[in-house]
C-alpha cells in the first residue's frame, strides 16, 4: 500500500449525504485504499475479488503496524524497496489472483451462499 492509500480525516460517522461520499472519493483518488480516521478502512478494485483482497490485506497490515508500534519503534524499509514491492504485488491482477483460494474455500464451505 506504499503511496497507494489515503487518509480521510474529515469523517463524521455514517455517510448519509452524497457530499461526504464525494469527499471520500476525492480523497481516495486513484488509490486502492483509504483509512477513515477513527472509523475504519475502505478499499476499491476493478473487481469485487481484488477489492476484497485489498481490504483483507490492508486490515492485516494495520494490525501488524499497531503491534510493531506497541513493541518497538518500527524499522522502515527504504523507498526503493517499497516501490518495487508495490509494483510487484500491488497490481490489480495480484489482488484478484490472491483472492481466488479464499473464494474457492468460501464456495466449498458455503455452497448455497449465492443461491
Amino acid at each position: 500500500f506504499y503511496n497507494d492509500h489515503a487518509l480521510f480525516d474529515d469523517y463524521t460517522g455514517l455517510v448519509y449525504e452524497s457530499d461526504e461520499g464525494k469527499r471520500i472519493a476525492e480523497t481516495l483518488g486513484n488509490k486502492k485504499a483509504i483509512i477513515l480516521q477513527n472509523h475504519g478502512l475502505l478499499t476499491v478494485g476493478q473487481s469485487v475479488d481484488s477489492a476484497a483482497w485489498w481490504f483483507i490485506t490492508m486490515e492485516k497490515v494495520c494490525k501488524v503496524q499497531l503491534t510493531v508500534e506497541a513493541v518497538q519503534k518500527p524499522i522502515c524499509i527504504n523507498e526503493k524497496s517499497a516501490q518495487i514491492a508495490l509494483e510487484q504485488t500491488g497490481i490489480e491482477y495480484e489482488g484478484w489472483f490472491n483472492f481466488q483460494p479464499l473464494w474457492n474455500r468460501i464456495i466449498k464451505e458455503q455452497p448455497d451462499l449465492l443461491l
